[in-house]
């Protein structure tokens, strides 16, 4: 076979961006990290009651511009550290209640 008849142009497929949550920052751990906590609303699979689950999430925030009680939204990269795969993206909004006691 000619070499010419292998080679084909095809379309290369998109690139898949990671996944992206909106959370609230917890707490500055460290120079240019954050503690992102995402909450999430789950069913239970026999009783079918809606619950509460969070998380946490190691993220990178390369300029310290974010502080607690903001929501922000963090996007999977790759890992920067032992546990930081995340890094986040934007500022969404500031709560005022976060750190009231």
């Amino acid at each position: 076979m000619p070499a010419d008849e292998t080679t084909t142009d095809s379309p290369k497929p998109p690139v898949k961006t990671g996944r992206s949550l909106r959370g609230v920052v917890a707490s500055r751990s460290g120079t240019q990290s954050v503690t992102v906590v995402v909450k999430r609303l789950v069913k239970h699979p026999l009783y079918l009651k809606r619950l509460n689950r969070e998380k946490k999430y190691h993220a990178h925030d390369e300029n310290n511009e974010y502080s607690p009680g903001e929501t922000v939204m963090i996007e999977e990269s790759a890992p920067t550290s032992k546990k930081k795969a995340w890094k986040v993206i934007k500022k969404i909004s500031y709560d005022t209640t976060a750190n009231k006691t």
